[in-house]
């Protein structure tokens, strides 16, 4: 598997996952609804997970542009070519 291919599929398992979390959500509406609090825990904590899973897709991203900017400069610095 490329590495290309891993990356897209790390996205598609944080997508699915947040697709999860708001039909759990969704599920669960109508019994913490009756409470002010457990509506509360509901929305924060639909909101946290979502958040949570977010920043791990965000990290992969960040790493995978280092690791393409690396190998750009690794790509000038043996060719001599510049941008």
């Amino acid at each position: 598997m490329t590495k290309a291919s891993l990356h897209l599929l790390k996205g598609v398992g944080y997508l699915i996952s947040t697709l999860s979390v708001v039909l759990l959500a969704i599920v669960s509406w109508s019994s913490a609804s009756r409470s002010p609090l457990l509506t509360t825990c509901l929305l924060v904590g639909a909101a946290t997970s979502i958040a949570g899973m977010f920043c791990r897709w965000l990290t992969y991203e960040i790493e995978k542009r280092r690791e393409d900017n690396k190998g750009a400069r690794w790509d000038h610095q043996v060719t001599g070519e510049e941008d």
